[in-house]
């Protein structure tokens, strides 16, 4: 029903219009309980052969949402009711910040993909973690792992790497001391100027160093362990510069790397050049991004061996894609331009073919499957 009505429906609002309808329809799941609950007995995925034991989480799927949807955590509830295996909300700042100035979200349906340079719009990273507290999101109480990604404040200057630094540790202690299942630091988004500078080897070493001591200080009335620390990485590195970065992650004994950001790149499109051109920048995401996605999970899992966790996002629509995700070495996956695309029933249907997949492979785990 979605593809063939709603969605037609939805792509004749402006993408941001659309968005805000979706959430707005969202609404009543994430406020009535009974309604929750009929919804998660229908679309909650239970087949064991698809679940995923990683850094001491359950994940019932290894299909999750990708940050960048739910910044502000004002659809947590509903949408882990959808049959998602874990969530990533944010990503989200230390100070509260709009959206860079519209048209700053483009959809490109022939491409199935989206072009987007919202620069982390969000109401700050304190907002988001009272949110997560009061809605009882982490430790198991979503049903699902809840995570948050965090990014660097517009306002403060990328060439003063002290102010950069504080400003992600002010971002990383709400959602770390108020119930985050973990944490994804994003130093990859192509949509605040120059962060992917960040990506260099030095500057990342010092940003995770710093993170990573202040995740194990102890704190009045802290009751957990550290929380996950993840990073997420830009697809359009060269080979040398992910390895560099990947050794930095070993060397701060980081829990994973997600697999990737948005693109730069705008090859192989069918999408007009005229109307490609027309949009300008902005990171690319979709089925344009799978086989880059794809490479880059092969190389962080060769690189990193078997006990961190990959987190593949890219072009994931079907079982079919989430499956190659896994077989490059993938421990979950993320979608979002597939969610665009597909709509809400994706999330359960995904993970019933999975478990077909599975079977099919005469597999009794996915984890057997995994590259």
């Amino acid at each position: 029903m979605y593809t063939w009505a709603l969605r037609p429906l939805l792509f004749l609002l402006p993408p941001d219009c659309a968005h805000a309808l979706a959430f707005a329809g969202m609404a009543p799941l994430e406020y009535l309980p009974p309604l929750r609950a009929l919804t998660r007995a229908l679309l909650a995925p239970r087949d064991p052969r698809i679940a995923v034991q990683a850094m001491g989480l359950a994940f019932p799927s290894p299909l999750g949402l990708a940050g960048g949807f739910d910044k502000n955590a004002l659809r947590p509830r509903a949408l882990a009711a959808l049959g998602f295996g874990h969530l990533e909300l944010g990503t989200v700042t230390a100070r509260a910040q709009k959206a860079n100035p519209r048209p700053n979200l483009f959809r490109l349906p022939g491409d199935r993909a989206l072009v987007n340079r919202l620069g982390f719009p969000n109401q700050g990273a304190e907002r988001l973690g009272q949110r997560v507290l009061s809605r009882r999101l982490g430790h198991g109480g979503a049903g699902i792992p809840v995570g948050v990604s965090i990014g660097k404040s517009r306002a403060v200057p990328i060439d003063d790497l002290e102010a950069v630094i504080a400003d992600y540790v002010a971002a990383f202690l709400p959602p770390r001391t108020l119930g985050a299942d973990f944490v994804v630091v994003n130093v990859s988004s192509p949509n605040t100027k120059d962060l992917r500078s960040m990506q260099a080897a030095p500057l990342a070493r010092a940003l995770l160093s710093a993170l990573v001591e202040e995740n194990r200080r102890s704190t009045p009335g802290r009751t957990r362990a550290p929380v996950p620390l993840l990073l997420k990485i830009a697809p359009d590195l060269d080979d040398g510069a992910v390895e560099s970065l990947l050794a930095v992650v070993e060397e701060t004994g980081l829990s994973g790397v997600v697999a990737t950001n948005t693109t730069v790149s705008r090859a192989g499109l069918v999408t007009d050049t005229a109307r490609v051109e027309a949009i300008g920048a902005g990171g690319l995401s979709g089925a344009p991004l799978r086989a880059r996605a794809l490479e880059v999970v092969k190389r962080v899992r060769a690189r990193l061996g078997p006990k961190p966790v990959v987190i593949g996002v890219g072009g994931v629509e079907r079982a079919e894609h989430a499956m190659a995700l896994v077989r490059a070495g993938a421990d979950l996956v993320q979608m979002y331009t597939g969610f665009v695309y597909e709509g809400p029933g994706a999330p359960s249907r995904i993970a019933r073919e999975l478990g077909a997949l599975v079977e099919r492979e005469g597999a009794k785990t996915l984890a057997e499957l995994r590259g």
